[in-house]
């Protein structure tokens, strides 16, 4: 299995010969390397509604008539877009060809703002999500506070590698994420969602400087871990 890291939340695993991209936010995202009108990917996993993650969703799936996994209420309204989804909830599991699906609690918010006609639709619950695939299991905790049932996560799941936020403001800062990461148990730990916005500036070091040694890894846009 190859996790690769794009900027921001953007997360590319390539596993059992397909393609999965987890909240492909590349319009718009300056710490990128991605091209969303060339990128292929068989399946999309999204964490929850917000513009920052759903990004380019809807053309790169219709692009590669990629399948969506997101909330029932995101799903609904992507699937009204024309493109091709299935619904899963909090705590369900499902397995694909490609390996298993389960969505775990995450503490934010999930709407998407069209900010002309100031109207907000709700596009469900904010996830975590856990892949398990080739007998690794990969973590990617979405936008998310720190919540103790983590450690249930951690416990109940031998976890390879975890992506955590660290940015601030909106989810947990690196001090909360450095207390997940050892709630989580993951043998390898990457941060994520921050340094795209003034406003969840952080140093990525610093955040592994708070983890036990080779546990943290920074990652730059691009440059990904083979499990």
């Amino acid at each position: 299995m190859k996790v690769t890291y794009h900027g921001h939340s953007v997360v590319k695993i390539e596993t059992q010969g397909t393609i999965i991209l987890i909240d492909p936010f590349i319009t718009g995202n300056a710490h990128t390397d991605l091209d969303p009108s060339s990128i292929e990917t068989d399946v999309i996993l999204l964490t929850h509604g917000h513009g920052d993650h759903v990004g380019d969703t809807v053309e790169i799936a219709k692009r590669n008539n990629s399948l969506v996994i997101a909330s029932p209420e995101l799903a609904d309204l992507l699937g009204w877009e024309g493109v091709r989804t299935h619904a899963m909830s909090i705590g369900g599991a499902y397995t694909f060809d490609f390996g298993r699906v389960k969505l775990t609690q995450a503490f934010h918010s999930s709407s998407y703002v069209n900010h002309i006609s100031k109207k907000i639709k709700y596009t469900g619950m904010p996830t975590g999500i856990l892949l398990t695939s080739e007998g690794k299991t990969v973590f990617h905790a979405g936008d998310t506070g720190l919540f103790y049932d983590m450690k249930v996560i951690g416990d109940r799941h031998a976890i390879d590698l975890a992506f955590l936020p660290i940015g601030d403001n909106h989810t947990m800062g690196p001090e909360d994420a450095a207390v997940a990461a050892e709630w989580l148990q993951a043998k390898q730990v990457v941060p994520i969602h921050f340094n795209t916005f003034p406003f969840i500036q952080q140093n990525p070091h610093s955040f592994v400087a708070l983890l036990p040694s080779g546990v943290g890894k920074v990652l730059e846009a691009g440059e990904g871990i083979e499990l």
